[in-house]
C-alpha cells in the first residue's frame, strides 16, 4: 500500500470530525434536526470527491459514514453527553458558558469516546480539530475535558451508549 493510500481514509475521517463540528453547531444555532443538517451537508457542502476547498465552503473529501453517525450519534446522546461534559467542567463554567463551537467539539469528541475509538486517537482528531477553529487556549481545554471524559470511560462510566 503507497504512502497516500494509508494517509486518505486518516484525512477524510478527519474531515467528516470538522463538518461534524461544524454541523452540530448548525444544529444548535439554526434549531434544525440532525437529518436535516446531514442532508443540507450531503447536498450542499460535502464533496466526497475532494476536489472542493474549505475556502469555497466545502468540505472536502469527509467521510460521509462517520459524519453522518457522529451527527446522529450525538444528538440522540446529547442529554448524556452534557452530563458527562457538565462533570468534567469546573463548576464555575456551565456548559453555557463554552463557545457553541467548543461546546459541539466537546459533545462530538465525547460521543466518540464511547464507541470503538481509542481514547488516544479521539483526543488527537479532536484537539487537530480544534486548532483548525481556535488559536488561544481552547485545545488545552479539549485536551484536558476529552482526557477527563476518556479515563471515565476507561473506569466503565460509558455516557454515549447509544447505538446507532
Amino acid at each position: 500500500m503507497s504512502e497516500n493510500q494509508t494517509k486518505a481514509p486518516k484525512r477524510s475521517r478527519t474531515v467528516a470530525r470538522v463538518a461534524a463540528v461544524q454541523a452540530l453547531f448548525q444544529c444548535e444555532q439554526a434549531g434544525e434536526n440532525a437529518e436535516t443538517v446531514i442532508n443540507q451537508f450531503t447536498r450542499h457542502r460535502l464533496d466526497p470527491s475532494g476536489t472542493a476547498s474549505f475556502d469555497e465552503g466545502q468540505v472536502p473529501d469527509a467521510d460521509l459514514r462517520l459524519f453522518s453517525e457522529i451527527v446522529r450519534g450525538v444528538t440522540l446522546a446529547q442529554d448524556d453527553i452534557d452530563t458527562a461534559v457538565v462533570e468534567a467542567l469546573p463548576p464555575s463554567w456551565p456548559l453555557t458558558r463554552l463557545d457553541p463551537v467548543l461546546r459541539a467539539l466537546l459533545r462530538a469528541g465525547a460521543y466518540e469516546i464511547g464507541q470503538d475509538v481509542p481514547v488516544r486517537v479521539v483526543i488527537n482528531e479532536y484537539l487537530d480539530v480544534a486548532h483548525g477553529f481556535f488559536s488561544g487556549d481552547e485545545s488545552r481545554m479539549v485536551n484536558g475535558l476529552l482526557d477527563t471524559l476518556g479515563r471515565k470511560h476507561e473506569a466503565g462510566k460509558n455516557f454515549s451508549s447509544t447505538a446507532i
